[in-house]
């Protein structure tokens, strides 16, 4: 599974070039806009696998009230779901709502992750 870092610096460099962006900005859109969580309620970040050990950390670092609202989503989201309904249209999920509120924190914890590796790979040589 690729980690979110390469994910946000492959999106960035998509976004960097004007050829890629114009292709495929707009199939990511389509591709949003048919996917249908927004119809539930949820947010992008909120489809991320939870049961790893670095999104288990990164969600222990949320503020409370981002934890409990994502909470609150997955519960309303299950709710919908069971009753085989969509949200109504005051609870769906709007476009400019839909940020990145777990992309951060996520970065943070690979970052430490790779620089823990990095060091208990460490090999001290002696110099003579």
């Amino acid at each position: 599974m690729a980690s979110i870092t390469s994910v946000v610096k492959t999106s960035e460099l998509i976004l960097k070039s004007p050829l890629l962006s114009k292709i495929v900005v707009p199939l990511a859109k389509t591709y949003v806009k048919y996917s249908g969580y927004r119809q539930l309620g949820f947010k992008m970040n909120d489809l991320i696998i939870e049961e790893t050990p670095n999104m288990q950390l990164a969600l222990r670092r949320l503020p409370p009230s981002e934890s409990y609202d994502r909470v609150y989503r997955l519960i309303r989201a299950t709710q919908f779901s069971l009753s085989h309904k969509l949200a109504p249209e005051s609870q769906v999920t709007k476009p400019e709502e839909d940020d990145h509120y777990l992309i951060p924190y996520i970065l943070d914890v690979e970052a430490e992750a790779f620089e823990k590796e990095a060091l208990d790979n460490l090999e001290v040589v002696k110099r003579k």
